[in-house]
């Protein structure tokens, strides 16, 4: 067993007043009641997301006042008792994109394998880090949020790339964060990445570039249409992409942090929300070296807003007028407990399934790792049969001092049966299941 140090629990902060848009022209008491409405939860820490366009509207200039306010929303996040993460590119929240005009229609650029659009981005990621790595508390950037989804089906005007452009992209972004400096260096993506074959960023990408590895969790890609909103594979799935990002990663204890999960009322009612929230989180925390999770999200959309798909207007810990809904006591009450438990030893995984993968880490089948996989199902039915099991690669799973060191005292081969039940859609809005 390996000591895990004490887990982080907070939130992705949705302001109540205007959703993101508030970045037009923030109004700072409004924000200071939502921050203050976040701390009454006893949580630590609150992400959050400038939009591309406002901080960069042309690829040549970088707002200053745009900046400002960047570190005045994370400077209100600390002096109410909450430590800021700062994604930089916004980028894709809630099913709408936010680029700047600079990279669309008669401007369009790769924004991935453009140099200058990259060089862009590199130095707005500096500009940010610049303006709020001294903020008390401050936790560290993340690149974007989901960004990966702008280069691959379904998206409807992907820029295509292959593996090496999304490393490159990555690599040079993450580079533009000073090495000495405070903080984490963070990219996420969504599930694409684990569960569909041929997509340009990878699981060793995922788990290897970076300071922690950041999983995204949500029960609408398949997993609680197939099997159920309560069912094992969806309360487990968080804890399931943890343990299959941790196959990828050439330190065994590199943290992972689930940056995204909530309870989508598509695929649950209201009634099963809370239940789902405390099983969820449960079983993610136990994950080895679990850095923490970062609920989505802090407020829900208020109704005033129009078009977003309708599970957007109740993921909410509080409504939107910052009343606390059970979904968000139940968070509370679940951290609170987790946080004054640990740091605890996780529990042991001697039992891997393993991967099959190529020279350079590569799945040969995504689809087997994807909900309905064959991968998928032989880890569910471990946990049936009362295991604890984790992943390795084939690679590792050859090599007796590597298993060793992940604690590894047995390898399941998976079969072939099995069928992908996976729906790249983020945001689905999928009927609800049961």
């Amino acid at each position: 067993m390996t000591a895990t140090p004490t887990a982080r629990f907070g939130v992705n902060y949705t302001p109540s007043r205007d959703w993101f848009h508030t970045w037009l022209a923030p109004d700072w008491d409004s924000i200071r009641r939502d921050f203050d409405g976040i701390a009454s939860l006893g949580l630590d820490h609150v992400r959050i997301f400038p939009l591309w366009p406002v901080l960069q509207p042309n690829r040549t200039l970088i707002r200053s006042r745009a900046l400002d306010d960047v570190r005045t929303m994370a400077e209100l996040a600390a002096a109410a008792g909450l430590a800021p993460a700062v994604d930089v590119i916004q980028g894709h929240l809630s099913s709408f994109d936010y680029l700047p005009a600079w990279l669309t229609t008669w401007h369009a650029r790769n924004m991935f394998t453009d140099a200058e659009a990259v060089q862009a981005q590199a130095r707005l990621v500096g500009a940010v880090h610049e303006a709020v790595s001294d903020v008390r508390g401050f936790i560290g950037l993340t690149i974007g949020n989901e960004l990966n989804q702008f280069s691959d089906r379904p998206h409807p005007n992907a820029m295509r790339i292959g593996p090496a452009e999304a490393e490159h992209w990555l690599g040079t972004l993450l580079a533009a964060v000073p090495a000495a400096s405070p903080g984490l260096r963070a990219h996420a993506v969504y599930d694409a990445a684990w569960y569909l074959d041929g997509h340009p960023f990878l699981p060793a990408q995922a788990s290897r570039l970076g300071d922690v590895t950041v999983i995204h969790s949500w029960i609408f890609n398949g997993t609680a249409q197939h099997y159920g909103g309560l069912s094992q594979e969806s309360v487990r799935h968080a804890e399931y992409l943890g343990e299959l990002s941790r196959a990828f990663a050439a330190d065994v204890h590199r943290p992972v942090w689930l940056q995204e999960i909530g309870a989508p009322l598509n695929c649950l009612t209201a009634r099963q929300a809370p239940d789902f929230c405390e099983s969820a989180v449960r079983h993610a925390a136990a994950t080895a070296d679990f850095w923490g999770v970062t609920w989505w999200c802090s407020h829900d959309v208020h109704r005033d807003l129009g078009d977003f798909p309708a599970l957007e207007y109740s993921l909410g810990l509080l409504d939107s007028d910052g009343a606390v809904k059970p979904v968000g006591r139940r968070f509370a009450d679940v951290a609170a407990e987790l946080r004054a438990s640990s740091p605890a030893a996780a529990p042991a995984r001697g039992t891997a399934v393993a991967i099959a993968v190529d020279d350079d880490d590569t799945p040969l089948s995504r689809a087997a790792l994807a909900p309905g996989g064959a991968a998928f199902t032989a880890w569910h039915d471990l946990v049936r049969a009362g295991e604890r099991p984790t992943f390795v690669t084939s690679r590792t799973a050859a090599d007796p001092a590597a298993l060793r060191a992940r604690g590894v005292t047995s390898v399941v081969v998976p079969g072939t049966a099995g069928r992908s039940v996976y729906t790249a859609v983020s945001e689905s809005d999928a009927a609800a299941g049961s």
